[in-house]
Parts: C-alpha cells; structure tokens; sequence
C-alpha cells in the first residue's frame, strides 16, 4: 500500500468513526454537556477538530483561506477571535453558542474538501514545506503571539506530516476522546 492510498484509508475511516460513534450516538441537544462536570464538550471536540484539519490542509498546505471564514456565520461565531476552536483547552462560552447542525455542515465541508484534494494528491507533494507561517498569517489571520505553539509545531513541516499529526493523528486522538465523552454521558451504544 502506498502513502496516499493509506492517507485515504485512514481519512474515510476518522470521517466514519466520527460520524457514527458520536454524532449518530449523541443527540445535538446534548452535545455542549461536559461530562463529569469538566473536561471537553462533543462540540469542542468536533470544532477544535474540525479547525485543525481545515488550517492544515485548506490553508497551510493548499494556501486557500479556511472554509471556517464561510461557516463563522452559521455556527454563531461572528464575533469570535480568528483562533476560535484552537486550544485543547475548551472555551465553554464558544461551545454554548455553536449552532450544532451547522457545526456538522462544517465537520462535512472540511471532510469533503480534503477528501477530494487527498484523491487527486500527487505522492511527490507530500515532501514539499510549505511556508506555514506566512499562509497562516496571511490567508487565516491568526495572530502569531497568541498561538505560537501552532507556528512552533507547525513550521518546517512536510505536507505528508500536515496530514499525517494535524489531520490524521490529532483527528484520531480526538475521536477517542469524543467516544469517552459520549460513554460518561450514558450513551455508549454498548
């Protein structure tokens, strides 16, 4: 099996498990519950997921503004910092005030465009560095003071490491912990 097939199959089993171990299992209304009175919420989850895979692929590897410009709106984060969603540490006001079906209409967008990109990559790319620091400052906004430890992970990265940790790894991670979250709230479907 080459990379880009295990890329592939590795992207459309995240999207599935996601889909049907959380958002399926979980209903919507529930979704900004922390469970155990602390920890991340499944919509935390879902964003913070969602804002990494998109910045990753969408903006430091294919140098397009994220598909999170065009979904602030409808997920009720107009006013929010252009880092919205990107700490591991969850900013529970920002939960509370994303509209869950167009947080799925943003999980599926950013999904489907790497899905398609990831179909048509070319093996060669995956070893180009791209210049993340600039594509993140110019095409996303975020402010370098706030998350350097984005640029500090980020920068000098190949593009087959931007979708093998951001995407892949950091997608898989927390996809468990969203499991977790839905097992403490008693709704393991087991």
């Amino acid at each position: 099996m080459d990379l880009r097939t295990w890329l592939l199959d590795s992207h459309t089993d995240l999207r599935s498990k996601l889909t049907g171990a959380v958002v399926r299992q979980v209903p919507a209304e529930r979704w900004a519950e922390q469970a155990d009175g602390g920890g991340s919420s499944i919509t935390w989850l879902l964003l913070h997921l969602a804002r990494h895979h998109d910045l990753a692929l969408t903006t430091a590897v294919r140098d397009h503004e994220p598909l999170f410009v065009e979904h602030r709106t409808a997920l009720g984060l107009d006013g929010s910092a252009p880092g919205a969603g990107l700490t591991e540490r969850e900013d529970h006001a920002l939960s509370l005030a994303v509209d869950p079906d167009a947080l799925v209409a943003y999980v599926d967008a950013v999904f489907d465009a790497s899905r398609h990109w990831l179909e048509h990559l070319s093996v060669m790319a995956l070893d180009i560095t791209p210049d993340v620091p600039h594509r993140l400052e110019r095409r996303a906004h975020l402010p370098t003071d706030d998350l350097d430890w984005l640029y500090g992970m980020w920068t000098g990265r190949t593009v087959a490491w931007l979708v093998q940790w951001p995407v892949i790894g950091h997608g898989n991670a927390h996809l468990g912990e969203a499991i977790s979250v839905r097992n403490r709230l008693g709704i393991s479907p087991f």
